[in-house]
């Protein structure tokens, strides 16, 4: 009776050892990162959240946080089960929080890139990115996320690292904020100069021509790879071919689904990804860590030889993937 007993406790432990993730699934939570108003945000991912439930069988609830990290974090600690990212919050919900890139959006026109851009009211001044620098120490700035890939990393390496600019104390005044308050912020002219992407100019275009005209780009990034989709790697097997069946087969089930992926953000499909996906921002990353670690001054010479060494081995095995 006594072995019994301890074996049936064994049993109950070796249960309760078992992570949530990996026992069957009755409800997905998707996370949408905060690109815009939560309300937009709804808007435009519910009809496809709600075909997701409809072909998965999984009652599928959208969850939303006031900026990047709590999507990440909520991956890190299961309440996120599959999410939208762009690629400097997927690299981090990778690395940190157990996520695995499996998707990645495809632009209705074919192409798998966007632009990350600067922005201006149209009647400023300033005509280029020349003038923001010359004359940055008089500017409000209004920078992105610090884990948005067109709101803050791009700008951060080709904008400032390339001209060994810190954004914190090289302008009057630096706020944080998503894309659309940024977008309002320059065109109500509540700062002189502001990051944003070509995807968020477009809808604002649709949603709010008004404001829209009253901005002006000055500065355009090179291409960047479209937004992936990411999902806990200890999701049930079934769970996760049956979410990887929905996305790669999206658009084709019908007029309606196209119309549902060209309000998203004019897309078409989204495409089968991997992780290496990222390696292009992990590349950007690492290149602005080894910017700035050349530009301090006050670091020993031998400290940062190790690191510039660290940094250049990085890149490296990046290079090898």
């Amino acid at each position: 009776m006594i072995k019994k007993i301890a074996s049936a406790l064994a049993a109950v432990a070796a249960l309760a050892c078992v992570p949530a993730a990996a026992q069957d699934l009755k409800e997905i939570n998707f996370g949408i990162i905060s690109t815009e108003s939560s309300q937009h945000l709804k808007s435009d991912w519910q009809p496809v959240l709600d075909d997701m439930g409809r072909k998965t069988g999984y009652k599928v609830n959208a969850f939303f946080a006031s900026d990047y990290a709590g999507i990440i974090e909520g991956m890190r600690f299961g309440k996120v089960h599959v999410a939208w990212f762009g690629n400097k919050s997927a690299m981090e919900a990778v690395d940190r929080a157990g996520g695995e890139v499996f998707a990645q959006m495809v632009n209705a026109d074919g192409t798998q890139g966007y632009y990350s851009h600067l922005i201006v009211h149209r009647d400023s001044p300033l005509k280029s990115l020349d003038d923001v620098l010359k004359n940055s120490r008089n500017l409000s700035f209004g920078n992105g996320d610090p884990n948005s890939t067109s709101g803050f990393l791009v700008p951060a390496y080709y904008v400032f690292a390339q001209n060994r600019v810190d954004p914190k104390t090289a302008f009057k005044v630096t706020r944080s904020a998503n894309h659309e308050s940024n977008a309002l912020a320059v065109a109500n002219r509540q700062v002189d100069v502001a990051t944003n992407n070509s995807e968020n100019l477009a809808k604002l275009g649709d949603r709010m021509p008004e404001k829209f005209r009253e901005i002006r780009v000055v500065w355009t990034s090179p291409l960047i790879p479209l937004d992936p989709l990411v999902m806990r790697k200890d999701l049930p097997e079934a769970a996760r071919q049956k979410v990887k069946d929905f996305f790669y087969s999206y658009g084709q089930g019908g007029q309606q689904e196209k119309d549902n992926l060209m309000k998203l953000s004019k897309l078409s499909a989204f495409k089968p990804s991997t992780n290496a996906q990222l390696v292009p921002i992990r590349q950007l990353e690492l290149f602005k860590d080894r910017n700035k670690v050349e530009a301090d001054a006050a670091l020993p010479a031998a400290e940062k030889q190790a690191r510039l060494a660290d940094i250049d081995r990085r890149l490296a095995q990046l290079g090898t993937h």
